[in-house]
Order: structure tokens, then C-alpha cells, then sequence
């Protein structure tokens, strides 16, 4: 079998599982089909971040990527000119990651974000898109991103905001600030498996700009430009009151600059 095919093959497996058994959602093939060029998507974020760190001359330095998951955006942070590193727990991610070397991407190492193998300030730029939310300890997580950034460096979060009225997994409708025990019972509702509910947390941009100053940075911006995918449903027009009056966004994304 070719190092293309066993690829192919292996993304298939690993977001059938993902989509199918796991979120239980309806269309899952086509969010599998996707993954298989998952380079694209990815390239749209490589943009995103290249506006809000200032330009190109921020992608041109050691960029770590953690919760890299299977690779896609460490292979076009290396097109535009980055030297990136991803970083993830899930073995089987790492593994794909390895089957990428023809398309690139730097290398790639099996960690858990609290605890980053790798020295002090030795990274120009540190990305953690939709990650964050699946941690153990996000205090942690952070106070490892700031320990390996270098002085001046960046670090870029993206993660669901608590105060959404989207759930970005399971891809549904959902309360702000539910409670598991109601969550778990919506889920079930909606014909959905519910245990993967158990490793996600629902962030608020309090207790992220908290987390950072514990870490010593209080150099945050945020970034609340991004359009609710809520907007697009029967509920549009409440929930775009909803947003409007409470200030609140569907996700946060922030840039912290470490002194």
C-alpha cells in the first residue's frame, strides 16, 4: 500500500469514528469526505491568522501548533514560510500526522498540552485553534503556551465561547452555559451519544484573560468579528438580538503577546 493510500485511508478511519460514532451526526460522511483535503479548510485559518498577528514576518519564525490534531494547517504554515511543530495527545493523530512528510508540515510530537516538551521562549508564534476547550487544566495549558513563547512572541487561542448559542462539535443548537445533566439529556433527545459532552468545557473570555495574567501576560486582544453560525437557522433573528444586546460572540479568538 502506498504512503498516499494508507493516508487516504486512515483519515477515513479516524473521522468516520470521530463524525459517526462519536458526535452521532447525520451528514458525517460529507465532514469526512472534507477532512480528506482538510489542507484547504485549513488554509482560510492560515489567513485569519496571518491578519490578526500583523502580516507575513509573523508566520516566518518557529510556529507550535498545539492540539495539532492530523496535521492540515502545520502543512500550510510551512507553504507560507513558518517552521512548525504540532503537538497532540491522540496517538492515532500523530500517527497521520507522520503519513503527511511528503506534504510537509515540520515534525510532529505526542504530548499533552499541560506539559510541552520543549525548552523557555523558543517560539515565535504559538496556535491553539479549538483545542483548548478539550484540556484537563486549562491554567496549565496556558502557563505551558507562555513558558515556551518566546519574549515578544505571540499566542494565538480560538476556542467556543460559553456564551454561544452553537455547539461546534456536536454541531446543534445550544443554551449558553447549559448544564451537563440538561446537555446529556438534549443530546440523547436529539438520537445523539453523549459521552464525548464529558471532555468538553465551554470557555467564557474572563476566565481566559484570568488564566493569562496567572501566567504573567496581560497583553490580550480579542478578536469578535467572526459571524454566529447561529445566524443562519429559524432562530436568527432572537438570537441575533441576543448577541447584539449582550455584547456576547460566538467564539473567542485572542492574541496574547508575552513581555
Amino acid at each position: 500500500m502506498s504512503r498516499a493510500v494508507e493516508l487516504r485511508d486512515r483519515l477515513r478511519r479516524y473521522y468516520t469514528t470521530y463524525y459517526r460514532d462519536v458526535l452521532g451526526i447525520p451528514d458525517w460522511s460529507v465532514l469526512v469526505q472534507r477532512r480528506e483535503d482538510e489542507e484547504q479548510q485549513e488554509r482560510g485559518r492560515l489567513e485569519r491568522l496571518r491578519g490578526v498577528l500583523g502580516g507575513d514576518a509573523a508566520l516566518r519564525g518557529r510556529l507550535l501548533n498545539v492540539g495539532c490534531g492530523t496535521g492540515g494547517f502545520n502543512v500550510v504554515a510551512e507553504e507560507a514560510g513558518a517552521h512548525p511543530i504540532g503537538v497532540d495527545a491522540d496517538a492515532e493523530a500523530i500517527a497521520i500526522c507522520a503519513l503527511k512528510h511528503d506534504k510537509g508540515g515540520g515534525s510532529f510530537v505526542r504530548a499533552a498540552a499541560e506539559r510541552l516538551p520543549f525548552p523557555d521562549a523558543v517560539f515565535d508564534v504559538v496556535y491553539c485553534f479549538s483545542a483548548i476547550e478539550h484540556v484537563e487544566s486549562v491554567e496549565e495549558t496556558v502557563s505551558e503556551m507562555v513558558r515556551v513563547a518566546r519574549p515578544g512572541g505571540q499566542i494565538y487561542v480560538h476556542t467556543p465561547s460559553a456564551w454561544s448559542w452553537y455547539e461546534g462539535h456536536y454541531k446543534l443548537l445550544w443554551a449558553p452555559f447549559l448544564p451537563a445533566p440538561v446537555g446529556r439529556l438534549y443530546l440523547r433527545a436529539r438520537g445523539r451519544p453523549s459521552g464525548y459532552l464529558a471532555t468538553l468545557r465551554r470557555l467564557t473570555p474572563g476566565a481566559l484573560r484570568r488564566a493569562f495574567a496567572r501566567a504573567g501576560v496581560r497583553d490580550l486582544r480579542f478578536h469578535d468579528d467572526e459571524p454566529a453560525r447561529e445566524s443562519v437557522g429559524p432562530l436568527r433573528v432572537p438570537i441575533g438580538v441576543y448577541y447584539r444586546l449582550t455584547g456576547a460572540a460566538p467564539f473567542i479568538e485572542l492574541v496574547a503577546r508575552k513581555a
